[in-house]
């Protein structure tokens, strides 16, 4: 007597499923049952990849369509010119001179805004008293508006009247000219985006931090280790892939500044004389005030080639700095 849900009873002598006693499982039920497994989570995730051909896909396909015609804001579509948008780009001075201001605002304040963050987050991982109350806080840069931040940070570096001027004159130094030299400028508009967004990114890597089992820092402890020594030789290794992600959306947002030198500026030229025009506000020129299309979306793939290589060096230094670790 075989026992009670046997195997045997969902099988037909053939090898074929069964529903139930006696009722075989249909082919194509079967063949449904494995497209489903198949095809089920593939669905679950196209609505991501759907918006992301939308507004990510087709606006840099269509940019690089633009770039390659003489296509001006009003006449719309011209001849087809292939790379001479780009020559004329890489021909302009301005050009160069974005590009050199660019690299210097980003290097001002993606370098410091990530090791801020980076010190920053360690100390919200310790046993602070109220580090709800700190986790919260160092988060409310990062949702005032950018308008906001430009307006008071427009007022804190006026040339005439601003905060540090005032406290500079009132220790016995000479104002700065924060609109007019090129170094001050930079510091400036570097200040704006390291204080709206450290916390920021201070609270990515507090997540990560989190995650890192806390009886690795009770073994180096028993072993002598510091907290400086637990916070360089161990933290920071084992969170290296959320370092990665910060560094490289800091690159990316770096490279693209726009809202901060455009706001620091009433004219909307990054200065008189262009001492801190960016490659976003060189494009913005482009396309909205000269009405050429063509190179402002050349300007626009020579942006995103120039993150993309800036992107995969930030890789390749992380890989080969884990692998000379590892090896160590």
């Amino acid at each position: 007597m075989k026992p009670v849900g046997d195997a045997s009873d969902l099988a037909s002598p053939t090898g074929a499923r069964r529903d139930g006693p006696g009722r075989p499982r249909s082919a194509w039920r079967v063949r449904l049952s494995q497209l489903d497994v198949k095809v089920t989570p593939y669905v679950f995730i196209s609505p991501f990849f759907l918006l992301f051909l939308l507004v990510g896909m087709f606006p840099l396909g269509y940019t690089a369509w633009v770039s390659v015609h003489d296509w001006g804001l009003l006449s719309g579509q011209g001849d087809f010119t292939g790379l001479d948008n780009y020559r004329r780009v890489l021909e302009d001075r301005y050009f160069w001179n974005a590009l050199c201001n660019t690299f210097s605002i980003f290097v001002l304040s993606s370098v410091p805004q990530v090791l801020i963050a980076l010190v920053l987050a360690g100390l919200l991982d310790t046993q602070l008293r109220g580090r709800t109350l700190w986790r919260m806080s160092v988060l409310l840069p990062f949702v005032v508006a950018p308008a906001a931040v430009a307006l008071i940070f427009g007022n804190v570096f006026g040339d005439r009247y601003g905060l540090v001027n005032e406290v500079l004159q009132g220790i016995g130094l000479d104002a700065v000219r924060w609109h007019v030299d090129t170094l001050a400028s930079h510091l400036a508009i570097a200040s704006m985006v390291n204080w709206r967004w450290t916390g920021y990114n201070a609270l990515i890597l507090l997540a990560a931090m989190q995650a890192v089992p806390r009886d690795v820092y009770e073994s180096a402890a028993l072993d002598g280790a510091g907290r400086v020594r637990q916070f360089v030789s161990m933290t920071v290794p084992m969170i290296r892939p959320t370092l990665l992600f910060v560094v490289i959306t800091s690159t990316i947002g770096g490279l693209q500044i726009f809202a901060e030198p455009r706001l620091f500026d009433t004219q909307g030229l990054g200065g008189s004389d262009r001492q801190y025009q960016t490659l976003t506000m060189y494009l913005w020129e482009l396309g909205w005030r000269v009405r050429d299309l063509g190179m402002a979306s050349a300007v626009a793939w020579l942006l995103f080639l120039i993150i993309v290589v800036f992107a995969g060096i930030n890789l390749f230094l992380s890989r080969r700095a884990g692998a000379l670790r590892g090896g160590a």
